[in-house]
């Protein structure tokens, strides 16, 4: 599976965290290291509605009988599809969580 995507973005809030904890005067704002959390994690969903259409695909070929595909093939690029859109929504519950617990800080 290619979680390449995942790390980048992990990487990233890390380097943000390390980042806002040494600068005092910088916009909060600021990309760390020029990588864009929003481009980041559009290309992250990208990849896992990629790898989900790609498993449909395969599926439905097997089905059908039209395809070269193997049911252990067909089986395989089904749960790397589930598995990395489970992972995507332990992303997007992380960062439901800190949304709101930024949302819950006194100023």
């Amino acid at each position: 599976m290619d979680t390449k995507g995942i790390d980048q973005m992990l990487s990233l809030l890390q380097a943000s965290s390390v980042a806002a904890k040494g600068r005092g005067g910088e916009a909060p704002g600021s990309a760390a290291a020029g990588t864009d959390f929003a481009q980041v994690l559009q290309t992250s969903i990208a990849q896992v509605s990629q790898t989900q259409q790609q498993a449909e695909a395969m599926a439905a070929n097997f089905a059908a009988g039209n395809g070269t595909e193997n049911l252990h093939e067909v089986m395989i690029a089904l749960q790397k599809a589930n598995i990395s859109f489970q992972e995507m929504i332990q992303v997007r519950n992380k960062l439901v969580s800190a949304y709101h617990d930024v949302m819950n800080m006194q100023v």
